[in-house]
């Protein structure tokens, strides 16, 4: 285990139906200490095992989802096999109430196999286990923007290698425990990132072996750690996990539950930032470098520092593309570039 001395920020006293707005601006990780105690699925937690699988069976309505079986050598570590090209488990589409069993089976055998369900949307699996477990998220949810997204996270000690999330997430814990390794957006260069595609869970992930970090391989993940934090969760507890953050997650125990609160403020009609990633490794990335370096300001006038910073010269009348988006516009740009790209 690495030897971060740093640990997240913890509030307590919190009512999951009135969370401070303040937690989320802070744009920092908080560990809301048993924000999700009086949850019907963390008491049942509580019990045993087996009384989540029954309390989870009783909302399932029997639809099929991806699930992912690991190696027992594998350790529980979702992640590539040694060509980089290669996912190191199997996924296929099974059954909640099945998965579920064999997890719980598993509990018996020297060697089990792992079992993963990533991300599972509650409404479209589990209907009404929300009226009995839900929380309010401390947001204004305008025309135009989507609601959050909940989900949840099923499985056995099972190793989410480190990656970020473009959306903010208040992550519960329910079942088992979790380590979450939290290190800043900044730290991207320091954590060695893989191929962007494959991925397991479909971000881009760390290639260091939290476990055993190669630090000839990767020296600077030594400067990762010197930033890095750890929030640790037990049955209860909750973690607000700002979009962009690096995070490392271990799931501690035989068996785990992990409900998910995803929202982005943004407009509906924006794009992905990986979409512009992608239009920018097309035009740019493999330009001269003086080219690569001028477009760095260019970049840095029109969008890092602002929408108005490239206007204020400029009349509201003739700012075209330049003056602020709205779902017409972005329509039109929308439009624009898909036929500049397909030209």
């Amino acid at each position: 285990m690495l030897d971060i001395k740093r640990k997240t920020k913890v509030v307590h006293g919190i009512n999951p139906s009135t969370i401070p707005t303040e937690i989320i601006q802070l744009n920092e990780p908080v560990i809301i200490k048993q924000l999700v105690k009086d949850w019907p699925l963390v008491k049942a937690s509580r019990k045993s095992d087996r009384a989540v699988i029954d309390y989870l069976n009783r909302f399932y309505n029997g639809r099929p989802t991806v699930v992912c079986k690991l190696k027992p050598e594998a350790k529980g570590r979702l992640f590539y096999d040694d060509s980089l090209s290669q996912l190191d488990y199997s996924s296929y589409r099974g059954r909640i109430d099945e998965t579920l069993e064999a997890i719980y089976q598993g509990f018996q055998e020297d060697c089990p196999h792992d079992y993963y369900i990533a991300s599972n949307i509650i409404s479209t699996h589990l209907p009404r286990l929300r009226d009995e477990n839900d929380i309010q998220v401390p947001r204004q949810v305008d025309d135009g923007v989507d609601p959050e997204t909940v989900s949840i996270w099923l499985g056995s000690s099972t190793v989410a290698s480190c990656h970020y999330d473009a959306l903010d997430n208040i992550a519960c814990c329910v079942a088992g425990k979790r380590r979450f390794t939290l290190f800043p957006p900044d730290q991207i260069d320091n954590l060695y990132p893989g191929p962007l595609e494959p991925t397991p869970g479909g971000q881009v992930v760390s290639l260091v072996d939290f476990d055993n970090p190669d630090f000839e391989q990767f020296p600077k993940f030594r400067d990762a750690i010197n930033t890095a934090q750890v929030a640790e969760l037990e049955p209860g507890d909750a973690l607000f996990l700002p979009s962009m953050w690096w995070h490392h997650v271990q799931s501690l125990a035989p068996f785990n539950v992990l409900v998910n609160y995803w929202w982005n403020d943004a407009p509906r009609y924006m794009t992905s930032g990986m979409n512009a990633l992608y239009a920018a490794m097309l035009g740019i990335r493999d330009k001269p470098k003086h080219e690569r370096e001028a477009w760095k300001h260019v970049f840095d006038y029109y969008i890092f520092n602002g929408a108005n910073n490239a206007t204020s010269q400029i009349p509201s009348e003739a700012q075209g593309l330049l003056g602020n988006l709205d779902e017409l516009s972005a329509r039109k740009l929308r439009a624009l570039l898909i036929n500049k790209l397909n030209r």
